[in-house]
């Protein structure tokens, strides 16, 4: 592979008060329209006539987009330049915000969930973007930015959601995801330089691209529909298995083309590797408990003994302190990053997620509790998500930086598919016995659920002692032009 050409002189890498702004916006919107439609799932099946399980399509759907185009799009982007790539993927997101504010049929409002998972590549490639464009002692800092905001659009897309609902249709998170998509493109076009490093020497590779996808699509399926479909059922084990097949299949022809999709030998670098280990638990820690602390709050108290009877807009308030400790994430973890390297932030992220999920199967009966481990998770979150980029960066050459962390990024949403599911299935598994036909988990399913997503936290903060330093950090004159100055792991 090649070299892209590198600029001479410092002086001619824009500043990071001039980029980061576009590519921070941009990684907002998509946050917030990915998670946006969380807590309005119930309200959109009567709304649009369908039952509570076709309704979960429009997050499959989603999911399943992100999933597929991410990796795809980040590979692009190192091969025909980041910067095209990702008003592509910008695009995707606008026309498909733009499809669901017109229509009322919920079978094109699915066809808009998957354009606008297309935002997915916005991650990868925007990384990407920081480690071309940036001065090298902004690098670390920028990538931790980025990293961060996908924790912070999580938060606020659930708050908007509720304010917006309060006085207008549900039509409004829609106009809020194009307008979100539309500043972002305009940011970008304007203020991202065209990035030099292109791989000119990569080839396109159709069927690993076919196959990645035809795996991760069966999985996610399965994982996202086996609650209504039941985990034993034909269709469930079925996809379990055709994911299986295509991934052994996706495995053979990566290892075989010359110019493969995704470097599995790069993927096997410890550092990579155990790094998406965590980004899979992490996922699932997240996704899982912004669904679970949400239900909690909604729950009627005098149903159920238990929760807050709080409204859509209330129970999105109760999560924006995930948000504001997101935002405290990026600068800290930048912090910890350049002092004393990625592992410290990613093992307080796990370790900070586990004891704010702890804290809430013990403490749950004030709003005081779900505010408190609502922030303590948030800045767990922010510090994790800034040091895995961080540490793929530091293990993969520029031209499979985009590739490298599209791949992370699937990782993360794979397990957020999962613990949603596995959350629901703890709920719906142990139910109060009522005397009308309202279905509501009782206080010991909330109990496990947290518990759960407390140890996938935990497990996350082990996982990076597994990835050893073998070698100080290379001296500039050492180190290719193109590596970022971060402290090397064990490749």
């Amino acid at each position: 592979m090649s070299e892209a050409p590198q600029p001479t002189a410092a002086a001619a890498k824009p500043t990071s008060a001039r980029v980061l702004p576009a590519l921070i916006l941009a990684m907002l919107a998509f946050s917030v329209v990915q998670t946006a439609v969380v807590p309005i799932l119930p309200g959109l099946a009567r709304e649009l006539d369908v039952s509570g399980s076709t309704v979960t399509w429009l997050m499959t759907a989603n999911l399943l987009s992100a999933a597929v185009l991410t990796p795809l799009l980040g590979r692009f982007g190192d091969l025909r330049g980041r910067k095209p790539m990702l008003l592509v993927s910008l695009a995707g997101l606008v026309l498909g915000s733009g499809l669901a504010v017109s229509t009322h049929s919920f079978t094109w409002l699915v066809v808009a969930r998957v354009l606008q998972g297309a935002g997915g590549g916005v991650l990868p490639l925007a990384i990407s973007i920081v480690r071309d464009e940036l001065p090298k002692q902004k690098v670390t800092g920028g990538v931790a930015a980025i990293s961060a905001s996908m924790g912070v659009g999580s938060g606020l897309g659930l708050v908007a959601t509720g304010l917006l609902l309060e006085h207008w249709s549900y039509k409004s998170i829609f106009w809020m995801g194009l307008v979100f998509g539309l500043l972002a493109v305009a940011l970008v076009v304007l203020r991202v330089p065209a990035d030099p490093v292109v791989d000119k020497e990569g080839g396109a590779d159709p069927l690993g691209a076919l196959t990645l996808a035809g795996w991760l699509s069966a999985l996610l399926i399965a994982v996202s529909q086996g609650n209504h479909w039941g985990w034993t059922s034909n269709r469930t084990l079925g996809l379990f298995a055709v994911a299986a097949v295509v991934a052994l299949l996706w495995i053979v022809v990566e290892s075989k083309v010359a110019h493969p999709l995704v470097d599995l030998s790069m993927m096997a670098r410890p550092a990579v590797a155990f790094t998406n280990i965590s980004g899979l638990l992490i996922g699932f820690g997240m996704y899982g408990s912004f669904m679970v602390i949400s239900n909690f709050a909604q729950t009627p108290e005098k149903l159920a003994h238990y929760g807050f009877t709080a409204t859509v807009l209330h129970a999105g308030i109760m999560l924006l302190p995930s948000a504001i400790g997101s935002m405290v994430a990026a600068p800290l973890g930048a912090l910890l990053i350049a002092r004393r390297g990625p592992r410290l932030p990613l093992v307080l992220g796990g370790l900070l997620g586990a004891v704010s999920m702890a804290y809430l199967a013990l403490r749950h009966g004030t709003e005081f509790d779900i505010y408190f481990s609502s922030a303590v998770f948030g800045l767990g979150v922010g510090l994790a998500y800034a040091a895995m980029p961080a540490y793929i960066n530091g293990a993969v050459p520029a031209e499979q930086s985009g590739i490298a962390n599209g791949m992370n990024a699937v990782l993360r949403t794979v397990g957020g598919a999962i613990g949603t599911a596995v959350m629901a299935a703890i709920l719906t598994g142990d139910t109060l016995k009522l005397p009308i036909p309202v279905q509501l988990p009782t206080l010991d399913a909330y109990r496990h659920a947290f518990w759960v997503a407390g140890a996938m936290c935990l497990v996350a903060a082990v996982v990076p002692f597994a990835i050893r330093r073998i070698k100080p950090t290379a001296t500039p004159a050492e180190r290719p032009a193109t590596e970022p100055a971060l402290t090397p792991a064990d490749a």
